[in-house]
């Protein structure tokens, strides 16, 4: 079920996921729909990166926990994680932004981090900007290199899971008015009330 910016929802979702390449807005989004609709929002990320960014040995049980949760907001991300997530998502919101536009909000972004040294995951921090040559998986080569692969996830995800609604939002614009419409109506409808809403 493919839906746009203005289109309604067919049900208050309780369990999130939003999908995207990096630096699409992944997590600016979780946390606008966090605070508008009062659902939990973790950042994979947070629970992926240990200390100088080893990952975490724990993050798959981690992962199981935040699941068994009856309301969160999280990422479709990390091949890991993906299994777990979408079994209780009801809803999925797909951040389909050019490449252009990407490399307009990662670039600032990481550069601003690293000025900065604004402190990440666990005390990590954007590595030196040499890195941009030396690391193939730079997070901005790396947007850039993986910009298509949401959408390949997206098709699988519909392939899986037909019933699971998909918002399709192409443009910051678009999220605006997804944010400030059928988002918006949602909260104001209140939150929904624990009979007849258990599901996945």
């Amino acid at each position: 079920m493919l839906l746009g910016p203005s289109d309604p929802l067919p049900a208050r979702p309780r369990r999130i996921l939003v999908t995207g390449c990096s630096g699409s807005g992944k997590s600016t989004l979780g946390r606008a729909l966090e605070a508008r609709l009062g659902l939990p929002y973790t950042e994979l990320d947070g629970l992926f990166h240990g200390p100088d960014w080893v990952p975490r040995p724990e993050f798959a049980a981690d992962v199981v926990v935040l699941t068994a949760g009856e309301e969160w907001i999280t990422e479709y991300g990390y091949s890991a994680a993906r299994p777990l997530v979408l079994p209780r998502a009801e809803l999925l919101v797909w951040l389909d932004l050019p490449r252009v536009m990407v490399m307009r909000q990662v670039v600032p972004r990481t550069v601003t981090r690293r000025i900065r040294r604004q402190v990440l995951w666990n005390g990590n921090i954007e590595p030196p900007f040499r890195t941009f040559l030396t690391d193939p998986d730079h997070i901005v080569r790396w947007a850039w290199r993986t910009h298509g692969k949401a959408a390949v996830r997206v098709g699988e995800v519909q392939e899986r899971r037909p019933e699971l609604p998909v918002v399709r939002l192409r443009s910051r614009r678009e999220v605006r008015q997804w944010l400030a419409g059928p988002v918006a109506a949602l909260a104001a409808a209140g939150a929904p009330t624990s009979e007849g809403t258990d599901g996945a």
